[in-house]
């Protein structure tokens, strides 16, 4: 097998997946029950990242050359509602693999650590993109539970010669996202009120809070470029390089919006803690593999908006 992406039933899985058969790689790809792969050509496998037997099983079955560490409890939201999944997906889930490659004799593939621009987390205002030496404050459970899973990486690909590469993966965007993400609950939002679902208010959380927004098909191409030509034991940002505010992003829906929408804001949908600004420096990823974004955020907001209307008949 030449590589495997565990967690691919997530938003983030048949992306990849795809971007790895433009390679012409044969893929494996790991789901839990009742999960699916909704795209792509793949390996079908179940497995628990909480179960450390389970993955040396498969390891030592398959032994794919390139292993995509994808599988975590991804929500700000949903980890200051339940922290102990968090902690247990994102740390032990991480280290159970990391244990489970150490364990296997004459075995040694590449792994891609998935991180999250989150771990930077709180910033002055005036010290602008943050680099890959910029200490982290996390500023959330998530944020702290995938800066651990990154410091895990760094030492196992230092202290046992493994080929780890680290991505802190700024936010992504796209078809499929879950709506408890900003994006695709705005994109639903509309596509709501305009099929006469909801009357034409939106409920919005924090819109002054600035993010760095990729469309998740240039993330992916970053991932399996990094996993081609990035070094080992190094973290590598993946964004695009400018931040833009909650606001912004709304703007740009409301602009494409067949109706006319007020906003009013939820005091439920504001989180316990937000980070106000992050932006990534993304000058390494670039000089280490040559990667650029190829779709600007109008075309990725446009393409879920149309995603949700098809939805609904529109």
């Amino acid at each position: 097998m030449d590589a495997l992406v565990i967690g691919a039933g997530g938003f983030v899985g048949s992306y990849l997946i795809q971007e790895l058969n433009r390679k012409n790689l044969h893929v494996g790809a790991t789901i839990l029950p009742r999960e699916h792969i909704r795209s792509g050509t793949c390996d079908v496998l179940e497995m628990d990242i909480m179960q450390e037997s389970e993955i040396r099983n498969l390891l030592k079955t398959h032994r794919p050359k390139q292993i995509y560490h994808l599988a975590a409890q991804s929500s700000v939201a949903m980890s200051w509602k339940n922290p102990q999944l968090t902690v247990d997906v994102n740390i032990k889930g991480a280290l159970h693999l990391l244990e489970a490659v150490r364990s296997i004799e004459e075995y040694y593939p590449r792994i891609l650590l998935v991180g999250s621009g989150e771990e930077y987390g709180y910033l002055k205002s005036c010290s602008g993109a943050v680099t890959e030496d910029t200490p982290l404050h996390p500023g959330n459970l998530y944020a702290a539970t995938k800066a651990c899973q990154n410091m895990l990486g760094s030492i196992y690909a230092r202290a046992y010669g493994m080929g780890i590469v680290m991505v802190r993966a700024f936010n992504h965007i796209g078809v499929g996202q879950s709506p408890t993400f900003v994006a695709a609950d705005f994109a639903l939002q509309i596509a709501e009120i305009e099929a006469g679902f909801r009357p034409p208010v939106m409920q919005v959380g924090n819109l002054s809070a600035k993010r760095d927004f990729s469309d998740v098909r240039d993330v992916v191409r970053a991932y399996v470029m990094l996993m081609e030509k990035g070094s080992a034991g190094e973290t590598y940002n993946v964004g695009s390089g400018h931040a833009v505010a909650v606001r912004n992003l709304l703007d740009i829906l409301l602009e494409l919006s067949r109706e006319s929408i007020v906003i009013e804001q939820n005091p439920a949908r504001m989180r316990p803690s937000d980070v106000p600004v992050m932006e990534a420096d993304i000058t390494k990823l670039v000089q280490d593999t040559g990667w650029k974004p190829e779709y600007t955020l109008e075309e990725t907001l446009l393409t879920m908006l149309n995603d949700n209307r098809k939805k609904f008949g529109l």
